[in-house]
């Protein structure tokens, strides 16, 4: 499949407050947003008010620019952790930069889902819209390296 192009459509885009990437620290899970869902896919979100948290697959826009990915990097660009591949870690400069996050679903009015605790900036393209699923969307027993972990 090497060489073969892909097209992927917004199916919406995320609309908050936050303009531009806010400083590091900046508490993402008091941000709510809208997800403004195209009209014409209105439909597709019959029933989607029954799950408490959604997954909002995203463009991420800002981070598009090749010329900024590195296949390693240091996570959370803390300089004194040793560089990771940019594939384990959660890194916006990749390939094809995908974001993903996992949302309580406060409200659906029509094509507008009304969430909390994205981290998306204002107009980033929406791709896909999944319903979070326990024991599907969360593994028992996964181990991470230390650096995941807060400090």
């Amino acid at each position: 499949m090497a060489g073969k192009s892909m097209k992927l459509e917004p199916i919406g885009f995320v609309r908050n407050e936050v303009k531009e990437k806010p400083e590091r620290g900046f508490d993402w899970q008091q941000i709510e947003s809208e997800i403004v869902i195209e009209p014409r896919l209105a439909e597709g979100l019959d029933s989607l008010e029954e799950f408490s948290h959604i997954i909002i697959i995203t463009w991420m826009h800002q981070a598009a620019e090749k010329d900024k990915m590195a296949l390693k990097i240091h996570p959370r660009g803390r300089k004194e952790l040793a560089q990771v591949g940019v594939f384990a870690s959660r890194s916006p400069f990749r390939p094809n930069p995908l974001g993903e996050v996992t949302v309580r679903l406060l409200e659906q009015r029509g094509n507008i889902l009304k969430v909390k605790g994205i981290d998306f900036i204002n107009g980033t393209p929406v791709i896909d819209v999944k319903p979070y699923m326990p024991g599907h969307d969360s593994v028992d027993g996964a181990v991470t390296p230390p650096w995941v972990r807060k400090r």
